[in-house]
């Protein structure tokens, strides 16, 4: 049982009133353990549940490792500029990847604008170096990532109006970290009728097969809840399956497990209806992560999406493109015939 990540979680199957019956559950494990080669622990994450009739379409746990830990499809040299979100910024600069604008960073103490180098060391200090930025700028708020941070932990906003109170709490945070500060995207206003308080992001998967050409092999979107102002699924919020044809919702949204693993229809806080919500910019949101595909020519890439009223904007990139979440929000990752090649091309590498 310690494959399960805590108790909790094995008490939400035992209570999930949506369980397939013992015996088939029984049945579709031992054909699993046959099939796959493996004890099917992630079975019981979601695919025990009585919509999921195709369980053998979803990658295993076995299968999910083979393709993180596949040399050939990651670069070493692309590892630190995909994984540090200051050295994909600044190269996004430099390249037509289009992502929030670079406003300034700090590294520890040392805090950079505008090709400026300030030592700060005191409240006083970022307060004033902050001050200067939303002046310099004429801007009124500042988002704040850790480059190496992941599921949204460690960012937060700044803003001009109630600026020394918040920074009373990050203060020392800023200080003793590493942080990049974008420009605070505006999403888009159709989105916002599902959930303002958080950028709603789009996660596209892109991979070059063999043959070279690249493909979307997975689609979802994730939307924050209640004040929060990330929405990783990893954070407490919830994630909706794309219409890789169409652009649009699936009717599901879908929490992980370790947050209760509840689905719903509807947005929790506007009671938003998810199935068939259109996507503004779907098309070129696509079109931006193949064209960044070919600028950054890794195999496999988890590509976060924004979308404005401008259109889409890269946020980030990601080695690790959350094979779970696409596995169900895709409805069985092998189905996916483009999936399917990889892993016959991963097995052939043996």
């Amino acid at each position: 049982m310690r494959n399960f990540e805590g108790i909790s979680r094995i008490w939400i199957f035992i209570k999930d009133p949506n369980k397939k019956s013992f015996f088939k559950i029984i049945k579709e494990v031992l054909v699993l353990i046959v099939k796959k080669r493996e004890f099917p622990f992630y079975y019981f994450k979601y695919i025990y549940r009585k919509e999921v009739t195709n369980y053998l379409d979803y990658l295993s746990a076995g299968e999910m490792n083979k393709i993180g830990n596949s040399k050939i499809l990651h670069k070493p040299e692309y590892n630190s500029l995909i994984g540090n979100k200051l050295f994909f910024t600044l190269f996004s600069e430099k390249s037509s990847i289009k992502t929030p604008k670079l406003i300034s960073y700090n590294i520890g103490r040392s805090f950079c604008l505008s090709n400026r180098i300030i030592e700060v060391s005191t409240l006083k200090g970022v307060i004033i170096f902050i001050e200067n930025v939303f002046n310099e700028l004429n801007i009124e708020e500042l988002f704040f990532r850790p480059p190496l941070g992941y599921a949204g932990k460690g960012c937060f906003k700044l803003t001009k109006k109630n600026l020394e109170k918040e920074l009373e709490a990050y203060y020392l945070t800023i200080l003793n970290g590493h942080f990049v500060h974008t420009e605070v995207v505006k999403q888009h206003s159709e989105i916002n009728k599902i959930h303002s308080s958080s950028v709603n992001t789009l996660r596209l998967i892109t991979l070059i097969t063999s043959t070279n050409s690249i493909e979307i092999i997975s689609a979802f979107m994730r939307f924050g809840v209640g004040k929060s102002v990330v929405d990783n699924s990893s954070s407490g919020g919830f994630f909706v399956g794309i219409n890789l044809e169409d652009g649009t919702l699936k009717k599901t949204g879908h929490y992980l497990l370790e947050f209760g693993g509840k689905e719903i229809s509807k947005h929790p806080d506007s009671s938003f209806k998810l199935a068939g919500f259109k996507i503004p910019f779907y098309k070129e949101a696509c079109e931006i992560v193949i064209s960044a595909t070919k600028v950054i020519p890794d195999r496999l890439i988890g590509w976060d999406v924004a979308i404005t009223n401008e259109g889409p904007l890269i946020i980030e990139a990601n080695l690790g493109p959350h094979l779970p979440m696409s596995n169900i929000a895709y409805g069985g990752m092998l189905k996916n015939e483009h999936v399917k090649q990889l892993m016959q091309e991963l097995k052939a590498m043996k």
